[in-house]
């Protein structure tokens, strides 16, 4: 059984429907992503699976369970958390603040355990605790929001192009530390404009095209097919 499974999921924004029937799964362990245009229906996949754009049609299953009509509290807490596109941090608000709201809905006792693991992953917010998140760089922000999503202690973690708007080595070293996360257990969907970057971390891939799935395969597969090359990789 796959951890995540959408099957046949449509969703709509008002009268106008964003996806058409998508379907895909990840398996535990993986990293996965979808690639495709902007409108392509990446960013509405991963609203739809975290509860934030419930689709109108189709199955959404997570450990087997059916959470398309779940509320996004209760998605986090069965252990979905996202990063979202644009980062959204709480401006006002400390580094170390904001990480303790991606543990909001936890009551266990291993917060410092988890604030330790960030800050090793992300030596730099650990440096930057007491300052204020808006006042931060881009790169340290997203930083900030993949941090603020491990805090929940995902078993399914939804990146929404952490990569967007970054310079190239901040984006190399946000991608080392997404292999990172994988290795250490957590699986990752995972939403990139940049279809270089996003193929080489991960080992499976969907093409999404107007709200469909035109095609999925391997990573390496994906890189080497013409089709793939000419819309999306620049060659």
């Amino acid at each position: 059984m796959a951890l995540l499974e959408l099957d046949d999921v449509h969703t709509f924004y008002g009268n106008i429907e964003a996806l058409k029937g998508i379907s895909l799964e990840v398996d535990e362990g993986e990293i996965v992503t979808l690639i495709g245009s902007n409108g392509a229906g990446k960013s509405t996949t991963l609203r739809s699976i975290s509860g934030l754009t419930p689709p109108r049609q189709g199955s959404i299953r997570f450990r087997g369970q059916e959470i398309g009509e779940t509320p996004p509290q209760d998605i986090v807490r069965l252990g979905i958390s996202q990063s979202p596109e644009g980062r959204r941090v709480f401006p006002r608000m400390s580094v170390r603040d904001n990480l303790e709201l991606g543990a909001y809905l936890r009551r266990d006792a291993r917060l410092e355990e988890d604030l330790d693991r960030v800050y090793e992953l992300f030596p730099r917010l650990q440096e930057r605790q007491r300052q204020k998140a808006g006042t931060m760089s881009g790169g340290e922000q997203q930083m900030l929001a993949i941090g603020r999503a491990l805090m929940a202690q995902p078993k399914l973690l939804l990146l929404d192009e952490p990569g967007m708007g970054l310079a190239p080595i901040l984006v190399e070293r946000i991608y080392e530390t997404i292999a990172r996360i994988n290795q250490q257990g957590t699986t990752i969907l995972l939403v990139e404009q940049n279809a270089n970057y996003a193929l080489d971390v991960s080992s499976r891939g969907y093409v999404l095209e107007t709200g469909t799935v035109a095609l999925s395969d391997r990573s390496e597969a994906l890189r080497e097919n013409p089709d793939v090359q000419r819309a999306y990789l620049g060659t």
